[in-house]
């Protein structure tokens, strides 16, 4: 390169002689436009494509060297000889855009059609009209790739890579969502996020990321949104030399639950999910809870979500209703007429048997109604009915929650297509014997909640906007999303730190009952069980290649299943600095070191923002904590001379939690039953050129002194030995085992490798 410049730079063997042989070199002197500003104003260029534009004057297409433009205008600059803030207006009314005008240096920067350019040309004391090249950027795509979220500096994620030396390595990531690579539509897939350094993969040439992201199981749908990869992405942004798995949760809950494990049993380390089931249970943990519990008691980190659901109207949370007990009245006209008893609304002596709510034009209206009784015990028997203003019965949810779903859960979503806001009024009955002789349940008055999953807009006001008589208003987070175990993130802008998201889904998180562990139904807890969630905030809104809103020509993702796997991603550096952290170290570190965000309080932001450097130095040097818990929003007493406002009349200021908040018991019974993981495990794809594959497991436990029960493809569970050795035909495999301690403790929940023994010619 060096030698190259010199040539080009040496004086020529022949120098010209005189001007006139200069003159004769066909170079065009005298017009302020540059030659190539005056190739592109020629009638026959300016009209044709922007690639042959390029061509026709010299330059790249795109990419570093080519013409900056603004969609077909060309950004060029215009220098003056003098008054160059005087003769901006004039090269307006030529026909410009002006981008910038610089006194000092006597220059106007405009964005102008190429016809308009010899115009430009010709305005008084206008010296030179010359174009703006693309510049080259100075970054390599290493260590993060072409396109970084710029939550890697908001959580000083960049800081802790440099001040420590970690990326990750040696610390593998997995990754719940709803697909990798199956969306076709995608301006990206895997293979060219490798080749551009955004993920892992084989077309990766920064060092050590090379080995491609782990698909245990995708999410083959036409709907498929690839949401799994931009979550992979930010995991590589930010902790470029970590491993990454992904497995799907959009197949199930039980089979969400399963894959939770099937990833901790492949190696993860830490792992992430940006999904709720809205069936997942309020006041108890549900299945992937217990999953999240088995996976920490084997010392994997869960980080997940904490929802998009906060809703604010006139300064209140209005996202959620709750009621310590149902209160009979007599139900409205409209609601069926075996519906005899529902729901008082108001807490104070006059009594209202609907909640009133504004859904916004083209919204669709999303109520998950759950009362605290636990799933497989269920003995009263709630539905679910909306009306419009007028008493029209709009839409209704019936489960015969008692002999059928045994599930405490209703579910009403309800599309607003008139054009208008409307104002809809939910009542909700209990059906009793008097109900339905057959079906219907006992005359019980459960805790009930009802939450508006609204993804942070479309209700724009509530009847019962605040917190009184013991009834509770906007808590929303509920789920794995809020489990005891699981590390709960909300979600704060990447181009602010003064604020959180005002969807980001509020806490606290209440539990009554053991986890839903089984068929069988869940103990209730001695006392309530207060979950300060979320536990800290992170970034959303960050740069990707391909998934979320273009931006000023940015693809930006929003909520808070970017916020996770940003916390997740600071994880595992915190892991690679000290490999022997607990998950109760890692959420402690990250808890105690984040950092206030304005003046929000810990039940929008936990801790506070995530910050890498503080949450390193913290478990190399732990401190007592801190940080104040997030509590049930205050509840006054009704004040009866002040009736609730109507839809129509929001106001008021956010409720001021009070109450104490104590830590959630873990079950005795997930205590006792062991956790079962691989130590050992064959290739994804087994090759051959025999008949028969050899592969070689080995299991492990979180308990010693267990025995091991092992199931292969559609066999049954047997009994087997640590390390075993397969011969296996050509096809695809499964291997299942579980651990069974001295007790008789059995695993409930299998590790599972799926795997395909292929054979090839020698």
């Amino acid at each position: 390169m060096v030698a190259a410049l010199a040539c080009l730079l040496a004086p020529s063997a022949a120098p010209a002689a005189s001007g006139s042989a200069l003159a004769s070199s066909g170079r065009a002197g005298g017009d302020e436009l540059s030659p190539r500003l005056a190739k592109l104003a020629r009638p026959s260029v300016r009209s044709a494509p922007v690639a042959v534009q390029a061509d026709k004057v010299g330059l790249p297409a795109e990419g570093p060297g080519s013409l900056v433009r603004d969609g077909r205008r060309a950004l060029v600059e215009v220098r003056f000889s003098r008054g160059a803030v005087a003769g901006a207006g004039a090269l307006r009314t030529a026909g410009a855009e002006t981008v910038d005008v610089s006194r000092r240096y006597q220059t106007v920067t405009v964005a102008a059609l190429p016809a308009k350019l010899a115009a430009l040309s010709r305005v008084p004391r206008v010296s030179a009209v010359t174009e703006v090249l693309t510049p080259i950027a100075s970054a390599s795509t290493c260590p993060s790739g072409g396109i970084v979220s710029e939550g890697d500096a908001q959580l000083r994620a960049t800081e802790a890579r440099t001040e420590f030396g970690v990326d990750g390595q040696g610390v593998e990531v997995g990754i719940l969502s709803d697909s990798f690579d199956q969306d076709g539509t995608a301006e990206t897939g895997a293979t060219v996020d490798a080749e551009s350094g955004d993920l892992p993969g084989s077309g990766n040439t920064c060092t050590g990321q090379s080995t491609p992201v782990d698909v245990l199981e995708d999410f083959d749908d036409p709907d498929a949104s690839d949401e799994g990869r931009a979550m992979a992405q930010i995991v590589h942004d930010l902790a470029p030399g970590a491993q990454i798995s992904f497995a799907t949760a959009f197949t199930g809950l039980t089979a969400f639950a399963g894959n939770i494990e099937d990833l901790a049993a492949a190696g993860a380390d830490v792992i992430v999910d940006d999904v709720a089931y809205f069936e997942e249970p309020f006041f108890q943990e549900g299945p992937v809870g217990v999953a999240v519990s088995n996976v920490i008691a084997g010392g994997a980190d869960y980080f997940s979500s904490a929802g998009n659901n906060n809703l604010i109207s006139g300064g209140k949370g209005i996202a959620s209703w709750e009621a310590p007990g149902f209160r009979a009245t007599s139900c409205p006209a409209g609601v069926p007429s075996y519906a005899t008893e529902c729901m008082d609304f108001n807490p104070g002596a006059a009594t209202d048997p609907t909640l009133g709510l504004t859904v916004s034009a083209g919204a669709t209206l999303i109520l998950d109604m759950q009362w605290a009784q636990p799933w497989n015990g269920v003995s009263t028997d709630l539905d679910a009915y909306l009306l419009n203003a007028e008493g029209v019965l709009l839409d209704k949810s019936e489960l015969f929650n008692v002999t059928v779903s045994e599930r405490p859960f209703e579910f009403i979503a309800w599309e607003n297509t008139t054009g208008a806001a409307q104002n809809v009024r939910l009542a909700i009955n209990r059906c009793d014997l008097a109900c339905d002789a057959e079906g219907a349940g006992d005359s019980g008055s459960p805790r009930l909640k009802v939450a508006l999953l609204q993804n942070g807009a479309g209700v724009t006001a509530s009847e019962y906007p605040q917190s009184t008589g013991g009834d509770i208003v906007g808590p929303t987070i509920f789920g794995h999303n809020g489990a005891a175990d699981a590390v709960s993130v909300g979600a704060v802008r990447y181009s602010t730190t003064t604020a959180p998201e005002n969807f980001s889904s509020r806490g606290p998180v209440t539990h009554y009952f053991e986890p839903a562990d089984g068929v069988a139904p869940a103990a209730p807890l001695a006392s309530a069980a207060v979950l300060s969630k979320p536990d800290v905030a992170a970034t959303d809104g960050g740069a990707n290649t391909f998934f979320g809103p273009l931006v000023s020509g940015v693809r930006r993702f929003f909520g808070t299943s970017a916020s996770a796997p940003h916390a997740a991603a600071v994880a595992a550096l915190m892991l690679q600095e000290v490999p022997t952290a607990s998950p109760g170290e890692i959420r402690t570190g990250l808890v105690e070191s984040a950092v206030p965000v304005g003046t929000a309080g810990p039940c929008a932001i936990g801790g506070g923002l995530v910050d890498a450097v503080g949450a390193i130095e913290f478990l190399l040097a732990p401190t007592p904590a801190s940080k104040p818990p997030c509590t049930p929003p205050l509840s006054p007493p009704v004040v009866e001379d002040e009736p609730p406002p109507t839809p129509s009349e929001p106001g008021g200021g956010v409720p001021t939690p009070t109450s104490p908040t104590t830590a959630a018991p873990r079950s005795a019974k997930l205590r006792r039953a062991p956790a079962t993981f691989f130590r050992r495990r064959p290739a994804k794809i087994l090759r051959t050129e025999e008949r028969l594959a050899r592969a070689v497991f080995r299991f492990g436990s979180n308990e010693a002194g267990v025995a091991f029960l092992c199931k292969l493809d559609r066999g049954t569970f047997r009994p087997c030995r640590r390390r075993i050795v397969l011969h296996l035909a050509p096809g695809p495999h499964v291997m299942r085992v579980k651990a069974r301690d001295a007790d008789g403790n059995t695993d409930r929940t299998p590790a599972v490798y799926r795997f395909r023994v292929e054979r090839v010619e020698g």
